[in-house]
């Protein structure tokens, strides 16, 4: 089955949906240097690449099995993930609206974490 729409690493695996193992690639990108500049086409994989990275920080190994990384990660060590997401609804038509946008966020993953928001 092709994952046409899938953009989570967790549903394209558990469905098992073919896909192109770029991990090494991930593996190559997070060892490399600090700071990245991904910029990709509409429906290019920047929201799946994204959501590997979350998988991957957060040491969902068992999404990871026989994927190129799975023996060259560390699975013992997780990383809190905070995951900003501009697709979908927000006004991003003025500062005032993208930081109201950016605070809604998150307060969202805030309260998730089980901590006060402010």
């Amino acid at each position: 089955m092709l994952p046409t729409g899938l953009t989570s690493l967790r549903k394209i695996r558990e469905l098992d949906c073919y896909y192109v193992d770029k991990t090494d690639h991930v593996r190559r990108l997070v060892e490399g240097s600090d700071y990245h500049f991904l910029s990709r086409p509409r429906r290019f994989g920047k929201s799946l690449l994204v959501d590997t990275l979350q998988e991957l920080f957060e040491g969902s190994e068992e999404l990871f099995r026989g994927l190129a990384i799975h023996g060259k990660w560390d699975w013992s060590t997780h990383y809190p993930v905070v995951r900003l997401d501009f697709s979908g609804v927000g006004d991003f038509d003025t500062p005032d609206g993208v930081r109201g946008t950016v605070e809604a966020q998150l307060e969202e993953t805030e309260m998730q974490a089980g901590l006060e928001p402010g």
